[in-house]
């Protein structure tokens, strides 16, 4: 592969909604290092429309299509992950890198498939976890590293499902069905833990899961339809990390009228808090708070050098960070980007609080 620039297909774009519209197309467009020359969705004239509306060469009808097109180099996967495994063995079969939205799979086998296939064929992959680059997380990671807490103890994280609650959109309605693997547990709580472990450079030793489900029921915002709650919508975690330090996290399921997001981090020599009325972590809005040593608690601002002087504020901003990253491990060799041995990780971590029963679990 060239240097530069990356050649990108997105797998999954229409005009005007959805997570490769509003966070993939915008980072792409700020990053040199890649140039986006395919589209794809299962409906030719959406793609042809977001082709236009967004100045790229080649709008196609199938994923088979971009895949196989001789312009891409990397492929992005950005469709439900009902669809993730069929389109990331094509791809891999094809010889191509692959980027793929988290949750890699439906459930741990798929993941582990996936990145059994990709290893065999000496395919470059990248997970979509990108909270580990949302400028607060990586500028805490090295606030730690760099000995701002002494030694970490312990680490208390709030957090909110948003979906999950007294209502949704029917856009989401199929996180409802269990089977498919996109609960809170999956994807908002395992893109905060993921950034958490991620801050503490250290994955889970042991961990305890207790999920319930307090609301019966929740209501189809464009219909009114009410609908059985068949997911958790309440998830409290507890464990200890390989490098001793101890967490415990609570996410509901909604939205609060109090705190949204909070990761309180306490060490020997200082505190860090980072807050957010948003309870997704891909959002912003971040407070740092922080004190060390005879200091009292105060704001800490976010140097630029961690994407604010490049990328503004919002959903794109991490997204192009990790891109960033991804450039650099694809060109130079480098490992900075999560990939598909993250993903299992991660997936493993999910299935063993899933299957805890409220009793420590080894990973």
């Amino acid at each position: 592969m060239s240097k530069t620039p990356i050649r990108v297909g997105i797998i999954g774009v229409h005009p005007d909604k959805g997570w490769a519209t509003i966070a993939h197309i915008p980072a792409l467009a700020q990053l040199p290092e890649f140039r986006l020359t395919a589209i794809s969705h299962n409906r030719p004239e959406v793609a042809k429309a977001a082709a236009e509306k967004y100045g790229v060469p080649h709008a196609l009808g199938s994923a088979d299509e971009l895949i196989g097109h001789p312009e891409v180099d990397l492929v992005v996967i950005s469709v439900k992950v009902t669809h993730h495994r069929e389109l990331v063995e094509k791809a891999v079969a094809a010889g191509k890198a692959v980027f793929s939205e988290w949750p890699l799979g439906m459930n741990l086998a798929d993941a582990t498939a996936m990145r059994d296939l990709a290893r065999d064929k000496g395919v470059a992959t990248s997970i979509g976890l990108q909270t580990r680059a949302v400028p607060a997380f990586a500028y805490i990671k090295d606030l730690i590293a760099e000995g701002y807490l002494g030694e970490v103890l312990s680490a208390t994280m709030v957090g909110s499902g948003i979906t999950f609650g007294e209502s949704m959109s029917e856009t989401f309605a199929y996180t409802l069905d269990p089977s498919k693997g996109v609960g809170m547990q999956n994807v908002v709580f395992a893109h905060s833990i993921d950034g958490l472990t991620d801050m503490l450079a250290s994955r889970f030793e042991t961990v305890t899961g207790n999920l319930a489900t307090r609301r019966k029921t929740t209501r189809i915002e464009e219909t009114g339809e009410i609908l059985p709650m068949t997911v958790p919508d309440q998830l409290v975690v507890s464990g200890t990390l390989e490098n001793g330090t101890v967490v415990a996290a609570h996410f509901r399921g909604g939205l609060s009228r109090g705190t949204n997001f909070r990761i309180e981090i306490n060490g020997t020599k200082g505190d860090l808090i980072l807050t957010s009325p948003v309870g997704y972590v891909g959002i912003g809005g971040f407070t740092l708070m922080g004190a060390t040593g005879d200091e009292t608690l105060h704001e800490l601002e976010i140097p630029a050098r961690y994407g604010a002087d490049r990328f503004s504020e919002g959903p794109s901003q991490s997204v192009a960070t990790a891109y960033l990253r991804l450039a650099a491990d694809i060109t130079d060799g480098t490992h900075t980007s999560p990939d598909f041995d993250d993903a299992v990780a991660l997936h493993r971590l999910i299935d063993a609080i899933e299957t805890s029963g409220g009793k420590p679990r080894k990973l």
